[in-house]
């Protein structure tokens, strides 16, 4: 049985498995259903999770929307972390809408109001990589939280240089990070310092979007607004994709030295939670079926060392490839 887990320096000891909520926004992960999100949510609740992950670009919106209808007369039981940042991005040339500490603190009140709540547990800059607005993204936040509408922040990245800068006055509580069986680069620098410098570890992408479930093939189709199409249709993902697809395979023999019936998505999970600096996994889900699969992890003994040396043999230890290709 997974016991709670502390993330880092937030004061919050929780389940170490939550609910990641971009795919409900429903714009970039094919048909979604209201009812069903909302139902998955209730279910989370009643199965014992307690974090919940949005962001303001998850479906323009409404994913941040659906979690506050979800939290109406009931706010204390979640905890919630979401990101700002994304929305509004150039690019080209290198830096955030948010431009100033006020224009930033403006676009968290859209957060707050969109998620129909006065205080955020975890806020979250979504830029992911080193840009020139960090300045205005720690002043921000630093404002924001002796005003009582965050409890603690971080940032959303895979870059150890971002991260680094953005913990150099030691405020960044949280990272949110990419990791999976599939990219293990984290654990050459991002998970040691963050457990060094007591920064709780949200780890995004630990079933690496689907592939680790095993659900797909070569013949595997996507809708047209599901962004994964391009692992179909784009030449360099596709490849990115098949190459997943034959690590898989070989995943399937490390199964039979787990517990009995585990699936593919379990063990990725299992893999994660073996990690001493990971905090927090965050599987996104569609339905409430999807999240119990990945929640009865936690009624499964740790991961082994023969499961781990198998797994090392397919993906060493800081290998893999990096997050999915833009």
């Amino acid at each position: 049985m997974e016991a709670d887990r502390k993330l880092g320096n937030t004061g919050f000891t929780m389940p170490p498995i939550g609910l990641g909520l971009w795919a409900v926004g429903g714009t970039q992960w094919g048909t979604t259903d209201d009812a069903q999100a909302l139902a998955m949510i209730d279910s989370a609740l009643d199965q014992g999770v307690r974090f919940f992950d949005t962001a303001d670009v998850y479906g323009d919106g409404h994913s941040e929307e659906l979690l506050g209808t979800a939290m109406a007369g009931r706010r204390d039981q979640f905890v919630v972390g979401t990101k700002i940042g994304w929305v509004g991005f150039d690019g080209e040339a290198g830096a955030s809408a948010y431009t100033d500490a006020k224009t930033l603190i403006q676009g968290v009140e859209s957060n707050l109001k969109r998620l129909n709540t006065d205080y955020l547990d975890i806020m979250q800059s979504h830029i992911n990589f080193r840009d020139p607005t960090m300045e205005v993204f720690l002043e921000g936040f630093e404002t924001l939280k002796r005003q009582g509408k965050i409890r603690a922040y971080g940032v959303s990245t895979s870059d150890f240089g971002y991260l680094q800068a953005f913990n150099r006055d030691g405020g960044c509580s949280t990272l949110q990070i990419d990791y999976s069986i599939l990219n293990r680069t984290p654990e050459v620098d991002c998970l040691p310092y963050c457990r060094t410098n007591n920064i709780g570890t949200i780890v995004r992408g630990g079933l690496a979007m689907g592939i680790l479930t095993g659900k797909f093939n070569a013949d595997s189709t996507f809708e047209d607004s599901d962004f994964r199409k391009a692992w179909i249709t784009d030449p360099e993902q596709n490849a990115v994709f098949r190459n997943d697809l034959q690590t898989v395979e070989q995943l399937k023999a490390v199964l039979d030295l787990g517990p009995d019936g585990q699936t593919l998505g379990q063990l990725a999970v299992r893999f994660l939670l073996a990690n001493p600096a990971v905090s927090m996994v965050i599987p996104g889900g569609k339905n409430a079926r999807q999240l119990t699969s990945n929640l009865a992890v936690l009624k499964m003994p740790p991961m082994g060392s023969e499961e781990m040396k198998a797994i090392d043999a397919i993906v060493p230890p800081g290998g893999g490839r990096k997050i999915w290709p833009a």
